[in-house]
């Protein structure tokens, strides 16, 4: 068995991500008692389909809301500091359509829960923000602008932000990309495999030695089509900013190369022009530096790559989720292909 420093570092990395134990679905019952007694919220739970919380909505008389409840394996630490980047934006950027945390009766932002294996499971309640996710959307490019726009002012207001946790282990934190080169092994097809040595060369040529030079603070980690609430109908395209489940500190090049990712070859005879068009309209609001732009096309590639590679991994050792997780990346392998069909230095030329 493989127990290199890298290999350990990796499978901690995993570990710490919440990736690696089995989901343990939480009773539906039970998170009724405590949106009862300690929410005084009553109605109709249905299970949403999620990456590895538990995840419902929760209809009332009069309103929607949103629950969630921590995989047994998630720190309350970490938990504590998505709530607080919530609401932290709430009080700061009160402007920006950030989902908000609905208090307890008590004005508690969450609810501990102990299961009878002892390991602490955290419950908390958001509003449930209606509207279209940008994936079933088909923006123009000025559309994906203002989405990028959107992004600029939350890392904007995001600057100043700091808690004790945001130094978390993150498997989705791109700046540990060229340390899961393992879950290679876990990719069946050799095409695949190539095209992920390919984009690990270049990560390990390029980014990495600029790694701690990088401009870094907290930053929402995980802003894709998925978890952005759009009108196309409305003057404001951006209606709801969702799930901060990644939020980390990192490089803020590595916030916007995330939609970058999903937005790759979504036009397969232009495969980055959608990604350029979201950035176009994040430097408007949190320019970029000179240096640090021809990264962010490496970064996205990145970040797409990690994606199926963990897909697989994960799709592995979930099955119960395996459909969930494969109905997000189907398209990758083929996503990564076109992209790095196109020259880089096209690329950053098309950023400039």
């Amino acid at each position: 068995m493989n127990t290199s420093p890298a290999t350990n570092f990796a499978q901690r990395l995993l570990q710490e991500s919440g990736l690696t134990s089995p989901h343990e679905p939480i009773d539906v019952m039970l998170v009724s008692i405590f949106l009862q007694e300690r929410y005084r919220l009553t109605g109709r739970l249905g299970r949403l389909a999620t990456e590895k919380d538990d995840t419902f909505r929760l209809r009332t008389d009069s309103s929607s809301y949103l629950v969630k409840v921590s995989p047994p394996d998630e720190a309350e630490a970490v938990v504590a500091l998505q709530t607080a980047a919530m609401r932290y934006l709430e009080s700061t950027a009160p402007h920006l359509p950030v989902q908000r945390v609905k208090l307890t009766a008590d004005g508690d932002d969450h609810v501990t829960i102990r299961l009878d294996d002892g390991r602490p499971r955290v419950l908390r309640v958001f509003d449930f923000v209606e509207g279209q996710i940008l994936a079933k959307a088909s923006p123009d490019a000025e559309r994906l602008a203002e989405a990028g726009e959107m992004l600029g002012r939350v890392d904007v207001a995001l600057r100043t932000f700091t808690h004790p946790a945001d130094r978390r282990g993150l498997a989705w934190d791109i700046r540990h990309f060229h340390q899961l080169t393992e879950l290679v092994e876990h990719t069946p097809n050799p095409e695949h495999r190539q095209l992920a040595e390919k984009v690990f060369r270049l990560f390990g040529e390029n980014v990495v030695p600029r790694l701690s030079d990088l401009e870094a603070q907290v930053i929402h980690g995980d802003f894709s089509p998925y978890n952005v609430v759009v009108d196309p109908k409305s003057e404001h395209f951006i209606t709801g900013v969702i799930d901060f489940g990644d939020t980390v500190r990192s490089a803020v090049i590595f916030d916007p190369a995330v939609p970058m990712a999903n937005l790759l070859a979504r036009t397969p005879d232009h495969p980055w022009r959608e990604a350029c068009a979201f950035v176009a309209g994040y430097q408007r609001t949190r320019p970029i530096k000179d240096s640090e732009l021809p990264l962010l096309p490496i970064a996205a590639l990145a970040r797409l790559t990690l994606r199926a590679l963990l897909t697989n991994w994960r799709a592995e050792r979930a099955p119960e989720r395996r459909e969930y997780l494969l109905g997000h990346a189907k398209d990758d392998w083929i996503n990564v292909e076109h992209a790095l069909a196109v020259s880089l230095d096209d690329v950053i030329a098309q950023l400039r």
